[in-house]
């Protein structure tokens, strides 16, 4: 009886969990009613589902940018002193300077040892006082000869004697004082000194060495000036103005501006090439040095320049493309032109109008005819403008 009451007690529990069941899903309604929310959510559109891919939009824009004309050439030294040794012999005591020092006009490079020159310089000062002694006493013997001469006590002839003595004695004073300057000469050459301000850029000079006459000791950059001889073709020459920046493309990544000093005025038969000499910066104010090859870039000028994105520019079989969006959703391969580049932007010469839109990104994955979600229309940056 127990077992009996039980499976009742189940059984009717069972049906009341049905029961509720029905009724949470069906709200009291048949399996083959719909749900009023079911019969009112929109069906999606068709070109969504199929779009290829989801792109931004950019607008095609005139902007301001300079026009350039690009050369190769060389950094040097606007111009390079020789500092050599004046006279020869001599023993280099002291080198003060080395190489990429600053130096200003009239500082010491160098001393030679001093000790033969001084020397010889003590004995032309003696030798000079002799020849002033000798010429006092000459002197005197000449004013008593001229004060006897009307007397007769002494003859022609010696009075002769002693003028001719004191002219001698002159003429020795003369020779003693110029061969003491010639002395004090040698001395103060035996000091090296610096011909003009600037940076030293080689040093031949070592300390116990004997220079030779004229032998060069040092080169100087004079004032630290640097110039870049940019090769311009004779066809492109009379571009290229006094006055004109250049930007210039360094080794190390960087870059440096001069400005243009002077255009050659002839043309080499060879190359056919003219030389365009371009103000640097000082040596030591930046990175550039005399001797770099570097690219330079002649600004002559500003114009107005369709642009786009790199981006949105497609390489395929030799031609560039672009992808115009129409009808908001479908876009059309374009073949273009391109001209400069400047950073991430290029010049679109011809085949794309202005204002058109265009796919700003992920060009390589669309081909003509595909449905797109365009999410944005990005606008072209500020910069890219204002150049």
């Amino acid at each position: 009886m127990e077992h009996r009451a039980a499976r009742g007690i189940a059984a009717a529990l069972a049906g009341l969990g049905v029961a509720a069941v029905l009724l949470a899903c069906g709200g009291g309604k048949t399996a083959g009613e719909a749900s009023p929310g079911a019969a009112s959510a929109p069906a999606q559109p068709a070109s969504a589902a199929q779009a290829a891919l989801t792109v931004n939009a950019v607008v095609a824009v005139p902007s301001a940018w300079p026009r350039t004309l690009s050369a190769n050439g060389s950094v040097a030294a606007w111009q390079e002193s020789i500092v050599s040794a004046e006279q020869g012999g001599y023993r280099l005591a002291e080198v003060l300077v080395n190489v990429g020092d600053r130096v200003r006009r009239g500082q010491v490079l160098a001393r030679m040892s001093v000790d033969t020159v001084q020397v010889e310089l003590a004995q032309t000062r003696a030798s000079l006082a002799e020849a002033e002694a000798t010429l006092a006493e000459a002197q005197a013997n000449a004013e008593r000869a001229r004060q006897l001469q009307t007397t007769g006590a002494i003859s022609a002839q010696q009075i002769n004697q002693y003028l001719t003595a004191e002219k001698t004695a002159q003429a020795r004073l003369l020779a003693q004082r110029a061969r003491l300057q010639s002395d004090e000469l040698r001395l103060a050459k035996t000091t090296i000194a610096a011909p003009d301000d600037g940076v030293i850029s080689a040093r031949m000079a070592t300390v116990g060495a004997v220079a030779g006459n004229g032998q060069e000791l040092f080169r100087l950059i004079r004032g630290g000036r640097l110039e870049w001889r940019g090769e311009v073709t004779a066809a492109e020459l009379s571009q290229v103005k006094p006055g004109m920046k250049v930007v210039l493309a360094l080794p190390d990544g960087g870059s440096a501006t001069g400005q243009v000093r002077m255009v050659a005025p002839t043309v080499d038969p060879q190359t056919r090439n003219g030389l365009v000499y371009v103000d640097l910066p000082a040596a030591g104010a930046s990175s550039v040095r005399a001797g770099m090859f570097s690219r330079g870039e002649f600004e002559l000028g500003r114009s107005s320049a369709l642009t786009l994105p790199q981006a949105a520019v497609a390489l395929r079989d030799g031609f560039q493309y672009v992808f115009v969006i129409e009808d908001q959703s479908r876009v059309r391969q374009t073949k273009v032109t391109l001209g400069r580049r400047q950073g991430d932007r290029v010049e679109v010469l011809s085949g794309l109008p202005q204002g058109a839109r265009v796919v700003a990104a992920g060009v390589g994955f669309l081909a003509d005819g595909d449905l797109v979600r365009v999410v944005e229309a990005a606008a072209p940056p500020a910069s890219a403008a204002a150049r």
